[in-house]
């Protein structure tokens, strides 16, 4: 799956060609969560929150 960004040890990838609706893949120390673009909240798995709340604000700045 290509890697979109690496950051703070967040691995956030994304497939071109994924299943509704648009999300991210997130990766952060054994954490693994799908991250809906236009929401960035986490729809599926489980981030530390602080880990979310950045993931989250990478997502606004992405749709800007």
């Amino acid at each position: 799956m290509p890697v979109l960004s690496i950051f703070f040890g967040i691995i956030i990838r994304m497939w071109h060609d994924d299943h509704p609706p648009p999300h991210i893949h997130v990766e952060y120390q054994g954490f693994e969560a799908l991250v809906e673009i236009q929401t960035g909240e986490v729809s599926k798995g489980k981030l530390p929150r602080k880990v979310a709340a950045i993931v989250s604000d990478w997502c606004h700045v992405q749709r800007q």
